[in-house]
């Protein structure tokens, strides 16, 4: 039975209760069975989930990603283009596609599969302090954990994406009050991949270890930015999930007072590839009620004008972070 405040909720649950701040408190009360029950979408479902598994999440793992990606991002979906030119703030991120030794172009890296690889070159760079990174098996259990079918077509994804950010040569630059600054160079010193062997369907094909590139690993030093792995876990396959959580991890906990963002300047930002406003809007929301289902820590209000962010706590603790970035700490096995 029902206790009386919960007669003025309504039957359903999910991506608007989210949307609307009240999943988390929804979810304790009912509990995640009667949660599920109550959703009546496959959206709604995932939201219910997502809040979950944050909650449960007792350890907190976090991950590690380049600040400047709060600001800007890798294109979602494949682009013909050969440059890809996002602004945000004060943050313009240049990417250009490389080439092969025959001078074939390979194009710009996208999607989800793009953001999974550099997140986890990115974490284990900070947490091991070492341009050095184990892939092999690590890589291969790590990407199987965040949703990553690791055969068939997952594979031909990884290394699609891994070819396409091993070649590419990218240039962040930040306009400040002293001048511009920037930071110019590529992901990695080689290739993440070897060549096709017999075999070319086995991830045992990754290279034992990949080398950032200097640039780019100094800079990510300088300027990391912690997010919670059960999170990105929960946003699996949702590119644009990912780059609004990235975002919010950024900002919300920086901010001193409420903040309207109106829709047209999350457009400017994150709606490269839709033709109209409208269709960007209505995809946001959905990818906006994922994010905030899994950084249930946020305290952001969504209307039809604009979406206002609170001052509300970081999605991974100093006192886990500082754990986890303790220098000398030994590379993650798995």
């Amino acid at each position: 039975m029902r206790n009386p405040t919960e007669t003025a909720w309504p039957l359903s649950i999910g991506a608007e209760e989210a949307l609307g701040g009240s999943l988390r408190q929804r979810l304790e009360t009912l509990g995640i069975q009667q949660a599920l029950d109550l959703a009546p979408t496959a959206l709604d479902r995932r939201c219910i989930e997502a809040t979950h598994l944050v909650l449960t999440d007792e350890d907190g793992t976090p991950n590690f990603v380049h600040a400047g990606f709060a600001m800007t991002a890798l294109p979602h979906k494949r682009i013909d283009a050969n440059e890809w030119v996002r602004d945000g703030a004060d943050i313009r991120l240049r990417i250009e596609s490389g080439k092969t030794h025959d001078g074939t172009t390979v194009g710009v890296p996208f999607g989800y599969v793009a953001r999974l690889i550099l997140l986890y070159l990115q974490t284990e760079a900070i947490k091991t302090r070492s341009r050095e990174v184990e892939l092999g098996r690590s890589m291969h259990s790590w990407l199987k954990a965040m949703g990553l079918n690791s055969g068939g077509k997952g594979y031909e994804a990884v290394r699609e994406q891994s070819r396409r950010l091993s070649l590419c040569r990218l240039t962040f630059y930040r306009v400040g009050e002293g001048g511009e600054a920037v930071m110019n160079g590529g992901f990695v010193r080689e290739a993440i991949l070897p060549g096709r062997g017999k075999d070319s369907m086995q991830l045992s094909l990754w290279r034992e270890t990949v080398v950032l590139d200097e640039v780019f690993y100094e800079s990510l030093i300088r300027h990391p930015l912690p997010v919670r792995e059960s999170a990105i876990r929960a946003l699996s396959g949702r590119s644009m999930a990912i780059d609004l959580y990235i975002w919010l991890a950024y900002r919300l906990h920086h901010l001193e007072k409420p903040t309207r963002v109106p829709w047209p300047a999350l457009y400017r930002q994150f709606g490269a590839g839709f033709a109209l406003p409208r269709q960007f809007k209505a995809h946001a929301r959905e990818a906006l009620a994922l994010t905030l289902s899994a950084y249930p820590e946020a305290q952001v209000r969504v209307d039809d004008e604009a979406i206002t962010l609170l001052p509300s706590p970081a999605p991974v603790p100093e006192r886990v972070r500082a754990t986890a970035t303790t220098p000398g700490r030994s590379p993650r096995r798995r």
